[in-house]
């Protein structure tokens, strides 16, 4: 009994299956009828095939990984709107407008200068370790932005301007730069922290050079540490925090060989876009005080010396510490031994 229960079971399934075959190819036949009557009626209408390709259901197919089986991912419009929509279009001014402020800034106030005379004595602000560590970061952020900003208004601002030949040349040389320059500028980033971060730990003082300015207003000399307080908030939230995330973000995108989803590659190249315009139009500011918006600055990371004065003014607790002999010069010889002479470009 127990043998012929289970051999009217096994049948019955076989049934089953039999009709569920029937069904599924009386199915098929029926939507091909169907298709073939629409393109008789409607020619070019492929509406249900497009509507089952853009449902996100996982087909077959001889190519093993993930999300290989689907063959449209509707969310790519979505991402495409936004990057070419809010992100591009707010980006861009914010770009704009910062370089606006800069330039009026400039324009009202002039640069930061000294208070005192310069006494042509001169002392080691960078040693030249520090100085290639700055550089390696610099130069290599200078060529992501440039290349970034290319790629993401290049089609709005230089493509009517220099043809689609020259801007296409100039894109793949872009990307290109901006795909091995970024696993570089990650290393620079590192060393450069290693080898600063013990000056740029909040200190009490900071909190009364932000109060006062930095001595932009009311023009007065506010004492600082070897870096200021904006100095060392571009350290901690530019250099980073926006370094971080764009490295972190960029990384996703330049090795897609760690098999990741097109959703994580979508989100990524979207958090790299907006962390990449913060970090460009903070960088302004960071570049406009390093060079023509402060009397001095440029010299230091340019010759790795600074005019006694300007030390005293623009960093009087390090200045002091090292004259005291409480701390070494940055080469690593006795804080007492302050050179004496200028290399012959800072000599005035």
């Amino acid at each position: 009994m127990r043998a012929m229960e289970a051999g009217m079971r096994y049948l019955l399934l076989g049934l089953a299956l039999l009709l569920a075959a029937f069904a599924g190819t009386a199915w098929a036949q029926q939507a091909q009828e169907t298709q073939a009557q629409r393109q008789q009626v409607q020619p070019g209408n492929n509406a249900p095939v497009w509507r089952d390709a853009r449902s996100g259901k996982e087909g077959f197919t001889t190519v093993k990984g993930r999300e290989t089986g689907v063959l449209i991912q509707t969310e790519g419009q979505t991402w495409r709107e936004l990057r070419n929509g809010p992100i591009t279009r707010y980006g861009g001014w914010l770009v704009v407008l910062m370089l606006i402020a800069i330039g009026l800034f400039y324009t009202l106030h002039g640069p930061i200068g000294l208070h005192s005379p310069r006494t042509g004595k001169m002392i080691e602000r960078f040693s030249p370790f520090e100085r290639i560590a700055h550089w390696s970061m610099a130069i290599s952020f200078c060529i992501l932005a440039l290349s970034g900003l290319t790629m993401l208004f290049g089609k709005h601002v230089l493509l009517p301007v220099i043809g689609y030949a020259l801007f296409s040349l100039l894109a793949e040389i872009g990307k290109n730069l901006h795909n091995f320059v970024g696993p570089i500028f990650l290393f620079s980033i590192v060393v450069f922290v290693l080898k600063f971060i013990g000056d740029n730990f909040p200190r009490a003082y900071d909190l009364t050079w932000l109060a006062k300015g930095g001595g932009v207003i009311g023009d007065a000399v506010v004492p600082s540490g070897r870096f200021n307080a904006a100095e060392k908030i571009w350290f901690w939230g530019g250099v980073i925090g926006l370094g971080t995330v764009s490295c972190a973000s960029g990384l996703v995108m330049d090795f897609p060989n760690f098999d990741q989803t097109r959703a994580q590659m979508m989100l990524a190249n979207s958090v790299h876009v907006i962390a990449g315009i913060l970090f460009i139009v903070w960088s302004f500011t960071h570049i406009y005080l390093g060079t023509v918006g402060t009397t001095g600055a440029y010299e230091g990371m340019r010759n790795g010396y600074v005019d006694e004065t300007w030390a005293r003014e623009h960093a009087q607790y390090w200045y002091q510490d090292v004259k005291a002999g409480r701390r070494e010069l940055p080469s690593g010889e006795s804080g007492a031994a302050v050179a004496a002479s200028a290399p012959p470009q800072t000599q005035h």
